[in-house]
């Protein structure tokens, strides 16, 4: 195996944040936000969409995009069988990590009280981004 390159983001929100949006703008803001899965993990739980939501931005930051270039629902924060947590790319977000040469992705998510928050580790082949050597 090739040595990896890593790229992080990691994201904090206030749950408050997360359950006013819901209030002020209910299924337009989930249906923008969240996929059909992602919702039906959380079961609409403030803390557990917030906590998702750290995980988007964080991919978002990790990737190097921005949330205007991508949609959010193309990025899903899944479980694996087991519960753990697992990046789901579509669309945009799945090309720009290809173009970035991102294999792998572990990611972390938590939530206590006002806060959540998520760290994304994006995995890179060695030779992502970089042009093949020549022959000697």
């Amino acid at each position: 195996m090739s040595i990896q390159h890593l790229a992080v983001g990691v994201d904090l929100v206030l749950v408050a944040d997360v359950a006013r949006s819901v209030e002020q703008f209910g299924d337009r803001y989930l249906d923008r936000v969240y996929t059909p899965a992602e919702r039906g993990d959380t079961a609409d739980s403030p803390s557990g969409l917030a906590a998702r939501f750290a995980a988007k931005e964080a991919v978002f930051k990790a990737i190097g995009a921005t949330d205007a270039a991508v949609a959010w629902s193309d990025i899903e924060i899944g479980r694996r069988p087991g519960g753990a947590p697992e990046v789901v790319l579509r669309a945009e977000a799945r090309r720009l990590a290809d173009e970035a040469g991102i294999g792998h992705w572990a990611v972390s998510m938590t939530h206590e009280g006002a806060m959540a928050a998520a760290v994304a580790v994006a995995c890179k082949d060695a030779r992502a981004g970089r042009p093949a050597e020549e022959e000697r």
